[in-house]
């Protein structure tokens, strides 16, 4: 795409994310979520091939860019099936799309981009939702949970603020505890599962879905936290690449309730 299509591309999804709410209420029957995909087009083509169908609802849990071999080419791709797709398909913030209000090493895809059309990227995907929540019992976002009072409060989150770096960079830990500090050595904000509980509590959720830490266990706190990566060329991570598909017609209380597929 040359900087003028990219410029067409960015000024329509941006009017298409204007007076959207921030909190996506997903309607369908099937529900599939899909982590971090971090410039790998093979892993979006694959997914959107598969999945992208009108029974469907398709949510990417943030991180499209930065590490990956294709970042622009991935970004624009799903922006370009946002477009098309615009109440199927579902693209939440992530910390990595969170350039312009917090700045971050390594940062491939932003460094490599001219001034303005950097500018640009930053405007639009920070104007992406931060979560997702179904009827069953399931809430989305990119990393941890936010201190908020209620699931209403989740689309008033201001990006750049506390809640929102809750939100896209923070990191579960599979012990005790609520607020556990931050790590010296990344700057993320470290959760235990008494932040857990109470969040959820708050939220009326049963299970988080999330994805942002591929070091993590994938299920955590009795199976109620699932965490998915489905980048497979990157190779700055290894390991299995995953999805879950929700059924909204029966109740999630854990994992259990949810198909989580190899892809």
């Amino acid at each position: 795409m040359t900087d003028n299509e990219i410029l067409e591309l960015l000024n329509e999804v941006e009017t298409g994310l204007a007076g959207r709410d921030r909190l996506v209420s997903l309607q369908a029957s099937r529900v599939v979520f899909v982590g971090d995909t971090h410039g790998d087009t093979g892993a979006t083509e694959r997914i959107i091939e598969r999945y992208l169908k009108p029974e469907n609802q398709l949510v990417f849990l943030g991180d499209y860019v930065d590490r990956g071999p294709a970042s622009l080419q991935n970004i624009n791709l799903l922006l370009q099936q946002k477009i098309k797709h615009p109440d199927i398909l579902h693209l939440l913030m992530g910390n990595h799309e969170g350039y312009a209000l917090k700045s971050f090493s390594p940062a491939d895809f932003w460094e490599g981009l001219e001034a303005g059309l950097r500018d640009r990227y930053g405007e639009v995907l920070a104007a992406l939702p931060l979560a997702a929540s179904t009827v069953n019992g399931i809430i989305a976002v990119h990393a941890a949970l936010p201190d908020v009072a209620g699931l209403e409060y989740m689309a008033g989150i201001e990006p750049g603020s506390a809640e929102w770096h809750q939100l896209t960079w923070g990191d579960w830990q599979d012990r005790e505890g609520g607020d556990l500090g931050t790590d010296p050595f990344t700057g993320r904000p470290q959760f235990g599962r008494g932040w857990f509980e109470e969040m959820m509590s708050r939220l009326g959720k049963k299970v988080l879905i999330r994805s942002h830490q591929p070091d993590a266990p994938q299920l955590m706190y009795d199976k109620r936290c699932l965490t998915l990566f489905t980048s497979w060329s990157s190779t700055y991570y290894v390991g299995e690449r995953t999805i879950a598909l929700v059924d909204t017609g029966k109740e999630s209380r854990d994992a259990d309730d949810i198909t989580i597929e190899s892809i």
